[in-house]
């Protein structure tokens, strides 16, 4: 499907090199607000890239804008009772264009119902941008919470935003 700014699509195995250098952008900015360094062969962790690739259970899209990758989202918990935004990326000469407020509500409107997505609380431009989504999508409807992480008391909790469509 494309949007005005971008086409959203879901990833094929001839994409999957491209996602995966997007990953590794993905992941370095992570890292300003979650922490850690990259592997010893300069990649991260990529369990759930690898996931989305491979599970039924997941959704993996690239968005790209003519033919330019501009990012990617992995969709989780498709058969759960509520999808999850696991992964959600647009790079940063495409940021604050419009494109990433339409992608997201493009994959999110190829699976209704109910949605989860996290961000992080010093993430101040994520903070906003999701909380501006959730309002464009659910109007006052949605709700937003932290609960702690399991195990690891010593990390501040998510933010998770929450909502459903139709």
């Amino acid at each position: 499907m494309t949007t005005s700014l971008a086409t959203v699509r879901p990833v094929s195995a001839a994409d999957h090199p491209t996602v995966e250098r997007l990953w590794l952008m993905f992941r370095h900015d992570m890292a300003d607000f979650q922490g850690g360094l990259p592997d010893p062969d300069a990649t991260y962790h990529s369990d759930r890239l690898r996931a989305a690739l491979d599970d039924d259970d997941w959704a993996a899209y690239l968005f790209t804008s003519g033919d330019r990758p501009v990012g990617f989202s992995l969709v989780r918990a498709l058969s759960g009772p509520a999808r999850v935004l696991n992964s959600f990326f647009v790079v940063r000469g495409a940021r604050r264009s419009g494109i990433g407020t339409a992608v997201v509500r493009e994959v999110i409107s190829r699976h209704p119902g109910p949605w989860k997505i996290a961000f992080q609380d010093s993430n101040a431009a994520d903070v906003a941008f999701w909380r501006r989504v959730a309002t464009g999508i659910a109007g006052e409807a949605w709700t937003e919470e932290r609960p702690p992480m399991p195990d690891r008391p010593d990390v501040p909790p998510d933010v998770w935003i929450s909502f459903t469509t139709a």
